[in-house]
């Protein structure tokens, strides 16, 4: 039997899910972006010879602040109390991988707010590099979450 999709209600119409019933819970989840560039713009960007600046710490800010304004981006997110909020970027193997940590201790889960993060945080590499790169791409995955009644998840 398929699962019912909570967002939609008897009718078929969007909806916001009432989690004012549910308990307050540690909830956990991990993202990550993978961002692919040109040889040269992953040599560049490794040694912080780029146009703009900071490329990093900037994608770093970038995706904090747009995991603590995901219900304002994503129309039936819940405004979610973030307790942390963690964007780590690594360069290896020619290409930048975003790993974004959201946490709190709500009623709803932080999966978007990671997945926000990450996301924005791939963004603003790409606005930083596009002077250098316009091919650069990126794919974003959820990793892992916890807490809640649906339990936990982890990739494969």
């Amino acid at each position: 039997m398929p699962k019912r999709l909570t967002h939609l209600d008897a009718k078929g119409h969007a909806r916001m899910v009432d989690v004012g019933a549910k308990d307050t819970t540690l909830r956990r989840a991990v993202a990550r972006a993978r961002v692919r560039m040109a040889k040269a713009t992953f040599a560049r960007l490794s040694a912080g010879d780029t146009p703009k600046g900071d490329v990093l710490a900037t994608a770093r800010i970038a995706g904090i602040q747009a995991a603590k304004r995901t219900s304002e981006l994503i129309p039936l997110c819940h405004a979610v109390a973030l307790t942390k909020v963690a964007v780590d970027i690594d360069l290896a193997r020619g290409e930048a991988r975003i790993t974004a940590t959201a946490e709190a201790r709500d009623r709803t889960g932080v999966e978007m707010e990671a997945l926000v993060a990450v996301s924005t945080a791939a963004l603003t590499l790409y606005d930083m590099l596009k002077a250098i790169d316009r091919a650069i791409t990126f794919e974003v995955a959820l990793v892992s979450k916890s807490g809640g009644k649906s339990g936990d998840f982890s990739a494969p």
